[in-house]
């Protein structure tokens, strides 16, 4: 039988489909034109903006308006969550009081793309003020906006991808690229980790996703363990008292030796179980990990080998257990 999302599916287009497909295209190719001719407009300036901003002792200020605004809240954003402490100042709402909010430890990123934008007009006068590094973007180069800044990232008068050249769409989109080459550079700069990442980013899926196993490893007295030369009845005794469907082998000395899981159990059901050790049960050399190994690595290993237990070494010694259990209740997978 035919769905009605496969008759959707297989509908003719009408010439206004085939239309409004034709402007899409268009809009992506004018605008990653405008991207390229924006990365070969960069020169020593974006690197002076770097030591500018990583020079100062406070936070980075973005401000704009209109579609500069929205666009300058998005910069704000990635520079905080890469490790460039930043927010975003409305310039009307810093006429009115949110100066206060800039000191002279900061830097300023102010984002007009005609560079003649009157409301910032006071944000600027203020950075001027207390000698505040001030970083214009622009389109123009001759603006207010370039003849006040300390540093001008000028922008390229691309095409936009409106059809009446109104409407900011590839200039947008410029800027926007141009604050995250900042904040991505920045973030190399500084050497900024996966781990500084997830320390700002704990919650949601990208938080989970960074988990450590040393997270949610079990430790300790909860490793349910045994020595090789242990009777089996008291392995399964352990085994059955931890609840976690298996048993690390240990040696005498705590080197780790095995593993034995429900798997081990069933290939050697028989009346002969009782009577062996653990070491003649365990399965040997089993797959470890370390703890500071992120818990996706580890759930990708167990997908991959098909097993439900990996064992945490660090330095060759046992340190913790992680169940597939454990990784899925964190929200990992």
């Amino acid at each position: 039988m035919t769905t009605a999302r496969n008759r959707r599916s297989t509908t003719p287009p009408t010439p206004a489909r085939d239309a409004g497909l034709e402007a899409a295209r268009r809009v992506f190719e004018i605008e990653a034109r405008g991207l390229v001719e924006a990365a070969q407009h960069l020169d020593h300036r974006f690197s002076a903006a770097l030591d500018a901003i990583a020079a100062i002792r406070g936070r980075v200020i973005v401000s704009g308006i209109g579609k500069s605004g929205h666009i300058a809240r998005k910069i704000a954003a990635t520079l905080a969550s890469t490790g460039t402490p930043a927010f975003f100042v409305h310039p009307a709402e810093a006429s009115h009081g949110d100066l206060g909010m800039v000191t002279r430890d900061d830097a300023v990123i102010a984002i007009s793309n005609s560079g003649e934008t009157a409301e910032l007009s006071d944000l600027i006068a203020h950075s001027r003020r207390f000698s505040i590094p001030l970083i214009g973007i622009t389109a123009g180069e001759r603006s207010a906006l370039a003849d006040a800044a300390d540093i001008v990232l000028a922008l390229p008068r691309s095409d936009e991808a409106c059809p009446i050249g109104l409407a900011p769409t590839t200039s947008t989109t410029a800027t926007l690229v141009l604050g995250d080459a900042l904040a991505v550079a920045l973030l190399e700069r500084r050497g900024f980790t996966a781990d500084d990442f997830q320390l700002l980013h704990p919650g949601g899926k990208l938080g989970k996703r960074l988990l450590k196993i040393a997270d949610i490893m079990h430790t300790s007295a909860a490793i349910p363990t045994a020595k090789r030369d242990e009777p089996m009845a008291d392995t399964l005794l352990t085994m059955t008292a931890r609840r976690l469907g298996c048993v690390v082998v240990v040696e005498e000395d705590g080197a780790l030796a095995g593993i034995i899981t429900d798997g081990d159990l069933r290939r050697h059901m028989g009346p002969g179980l009782l009577e062996a050790t653990a070491g003649n049960i365990m399965t040997p050399n089993p797959i470890t990990i370390g703890s500071q190994a992120l818990a996706a690595e580890a759930l990708g290993i167990m997908n991959d080998r098909a097993i439900t237990a990996l064992v945490v070494v660090d330095d060759g010694t046992l340190v913790g257990l992680l169940k597939i259990h454990d990784i899925l209740h964190a929200g990992v997978a």
